[in-house]
Order: structure tokens, then sequence, then C-alpha cells
């Protein structure tokens, strides 16, 4: 049985590296499209498990994980700013408050299907015009929820977290190790 990761972010396939070098890489092309009524503390969790059953359809005989991470702010998602005016509004909604980044993870083995999420709250610090302008400048915030990446010179934006840093990348390291050791453990047993 292998471990399919059905994702095609980097960021993604590096911090898995850190549970473990023994898995697959998969991009799928799911529909990634919400439904009316979900709310956004919701959505990573319905997405992770849409991923999940696209690859569990081509892999089903291994263990398949889908996640997706969401930025949350009012109840509502910022997603990945399409040009520089949405980014430069994102990152004037997130200035000097504290917003949510919400990943959620499915796991499919099999007739066994589990989803979780984690939460990080992430404060940011109060921006100028100029901070954010020369953050857009730098390219890094246009394929990363909310505008920003933690791990880059978005970091510069960042006052504090509460919570899992690995999440604000985009996988929970350590609740998506736990919940995999269950699983393989459980399949043993």
């Amino acid at each position: 049985m292998n471990i399919i990761l059905a994702s095609a972010s980097p960021r993604r396939r590096e911090l898995m590296n850190l549970i473990t070098n023994d898995f697959i890489a998969v991009s799928t092309d799911a529909d990634e499209s919400l439904p009316a009524d979900i709310p956004a503390e919701d959505s990573s969790e319905y997405l992770s498990a849409v991923k999940a059953k696209a690859a569990a359809e081509l892999y089903p005989d291994d263990l398949v994980i889908g996640c997706d991470t969401v930025v949350v702010l009012d109840e509502q998602i910022l997603g990945k700013p399409k040009n520089e005016e949405q980014c430069r509004e994102y990152l004037s909604m997130l200035s000097g408050r504290t917003h949510k980044v919400i990943t959620g993870c499915t796991l499919i083995c099999g007739s066994s299907n589990h989803s979780f999420r984690q939460v990080t709250d992430v404060t940011f610090r109060s921006l100028s015009a100029e901070d954010i302008d020369q953050y857009i400048a730098t390219g890094e915030p246009f394929d990363k929820a909310g505008g920003y990446g933690i791990q880059g010179k978005g970091a510069l934006l960042v006052d504090h977290i509460c919570g899992d840093y690995f999440n604000v990348v985009g996988l929970p390291v350590s609740l998506l190790n736990q919940e995999l050791r269950s699983i393989i453990n459980n399949i043993k047993e």
C-alpha cells in the first residue's frame, strides 16, 4: 500500500517529507467549487474530501491524503488573489487584525474515510500602503491563499501566530502525522 498525497503544492510536498519520504504526490482535476451554503470554516474540509475522493478513484488500494487550506476573515474566505488590486484589498483587510488559517485534511483508505481540520490564528501587524506595495512587488502573494506566504517574505507582515506554523504553510504536520499513524496501526491490526 502506497501513501498518496493528492496535491500539486510544492510546499505541501516539502512538508510531507517531514512525515515520510515514502509517498507519491499526484495532482487531480477535482472540481473545487464550493456549495453556496457552506460555512467558510467548513470549506477546507469539504475541499480536502473532494480532492481525496478524486485521487482515491485513481488509487483505490492506497492510503490517500487530500488537503486544502483557506484564509478566513470575518466569515469570508480570502482565496488566491487574481490581480494586484485584489491582493492589495486582501492585505489591507488583514492589516492589524487576526484571521484564521484552516487546513482541512481527508484520509481515505479503502472504505475508511476520515476528515479533520487544524486552525491557526494569525495576527498581522498594521501595514502601511508602502509595506503592502513592497510585498506585492515581490510577486510572492499571487499563488497563496489570503495573498501572503508566511514561509517567505510574507513573514515580515505577521506580528504573531497562535497555533501550528506548518498549518499556515499548508500542512498540519504534527496532527497529520498522528492521524496517519493511527490509520496505519489500525490497518496492521
